[in-house]
């Protein structure tokens, strides 16, 4: 688990590494309004946008970082939740999770 604290359009990079492949997770926040935060992340070719918020069923969201496989059961995931918002810093606050129970996932944070 990581917990990350990012300000408005500041992008958090994190580099996966898993076989002989190196990939790179990109995500940032824009908007904070009524409770929601506007979330925009991109991995691999996929790009999207996420609204969370801590009071409600939608407070976190799901990254697999490998494609499906032949043996793949259990794909490797990050899961990012958002935990906290500062009003006075204007800084959400996020915790990271990975699952990989096979345990071959390598993950850097860059920025």
């Amino acid at each position: 688990m990581q917990n990350i604290s990012l300000k408005k359009d500041v992008q958090k990079e994190i580099l996966v590494k898993y076989d002989s492949r190196s990939k790179l997770f990109k995500f940032r926040w824009t908007l904070y309004k009524n409770g929601g935060l506007v979330i925009h992340r991109s991995y691999d070719t996929i790009v999207a946008q996420n609204i969370l918020y801590m009071r409600y069923n939608n407070q976190s969201f799901r990254v697999t970082l490998k494609p499906h496989g032949f043996k793949d059961y259990s794909l490797p995931y990050i899961l990012v939740k958002f935990t906290k918002f500062n009003a006075e810093k204007n800084e959400a606050e996020f915790d990271l999770f990975l699952s990989d129970d096979e345990r071959e996932i390598t993950i850097k944070y860059l920025k």
